[in-house]
C-alpha cells in the first residue's frame, strides 16, 4: 500500500490512508466508516449476483489497516453492517475472534439493526448517539445531529468529488472532508457509491486515487458531481494514493 497522508488538527496527529481510513496516533485508534458488511450477501438473497470475494476483499483490506498501524481500538462512526445477520457476517464473528484483543467502538448508523446481543457476543461496546473521546467526537451522521460539543468526525454520505480536466474530461474520487467543525470520511467499503459535495471556503478536501488496475473490481458509480479547477488535481501522484485539493 502506499504511505499514509500526515495531516494535523486541533493539535493532534493524523494519518490518511488511501485504504479510506483515518490512524489518529495519540490515541492509536483507526477511525473508519461506512464498512457495510453483510452487504453482498444481501444483495445475493435478494437475487443480485455479487460475489462473496468483494466482501472478504474488504475484510482483508481491514485486517491489513490493523497490521499496518497497529491501533488499541478501532472507532467506527457507523454502519459497520448493512442489514440483517447472514453468513457474511457469521464470517466477521470469526475474524473478531482472532482479534480479540483490539476495542472496538461502533457508533451506530441507520444500518447497524442487530440485536443487542450480537454486538455484546462479538465484543464490539455500541454508543446509540455520540461519543467524545480526548479532541474529538464521533457521530454517524453530522447533518442530523449537532450534539457533538468537540470537532466531530462522522460518516454515512460517502462523499466523493469530481475533478474536471481538459477535453471535457472528469474522474470521481471517495474523499476525505474536513470542514471548520466536523470531518466526514469516505465510505471504506468499495462497494459503495459516492454522494457530491460541496466544499465550504476553508475546508480541506484529499481526494483518494484508485488502486491499481488489478485492484479495482466492483465499485459502483458515483451520484453527483463537483467541478473544481483543474490546476487542483495533480495527475503525476501515484495510484492509491492521496491527494489535497483545497
Amino acid at each position: 500500500m502506499q504511505a499514509p497522508y500526515s495531516h494535523r488538527i486541533k493539535d493532534q496527529q493524523l494519518w490518511l490512508s488511501p485504504e479510506r481510513c483515518i490512524f489518529w496516533e495519540e490515541e492509536k485508534a483507526l477511525i473508519l466508516s461506512d464498512l457495510h458488511f453483510g452487504k453482498t450477501g444481501h444483495f445475493r438473497k435478494s437475487g443480485i449476483a455479487v460475489p462473496a470475494s468483494v466482501y472478504k476483499e474488504d475484510l482483508h483490506r481491514l485486517l491489513t489497516q490493523i497490521q499496518y498501524f497497529q491501533p488499541r481500538q478501532l472507532l467506527i462512526v457507523g454502519d459497520l453492517f448493512h442489514s440483517r445477520e447472514n453468513l457474511e457476517l457469521m464470517l466477521f464473528r470469526r475474524w473478531r475472534e482472532d482479534l480479540s484483543f483490539l476495542a472496538v467502538h461502533l457508533i451506530k448508523g441507520n444500518h447497524d439493526i442487530l440485536h443487542e446481543d450480537w454486538y455484546t457476543q462479538t465484543g464490539i461496546t455500541v454508543h446509540n448517539a455520540h461519543v467524545e473521546m480526548g479532541a474529538f467526537g464521533f457521530i454517524h451522521d453530522i447533518t442530523e445531529n449537532d450534539s457533538c460539543s468537540s470537532y466531530c468526525f462522522s460518516g454515512h454520505i460517502h462523499p466523493g468529488v469530481w475533478i474536471s480536466g481538459m477535453g471535457k474530461q472528469s474522474l470521481r474520487f471517495p474523499c476525505f472532508y474536513f470542514g471548520e467543525d466536523f470531518a466526514v470520511l469516505p465510505a471504506f467499503s468499495r462497494f459503495t457509491g459516492t454522494a457530491a459535495i460541496d466544499p465550504s471556503p476553508g475546508a480541506q478536501v484529499f481526494a483518494i486515487l484508485p488502486p491499481p488496475p488489478e485492484e479495482r473490481i466492483h465499485i459502483p458509480r458515483g451520484r453527483g458531481q463537483v467541478k473544481l479547477p483543474a490546476a487542483s488535481y495533480k495527475p503525476q501522484v501515484k495510484c492509491g494514493s492521496i491527494v489535497q485539493l483545497q
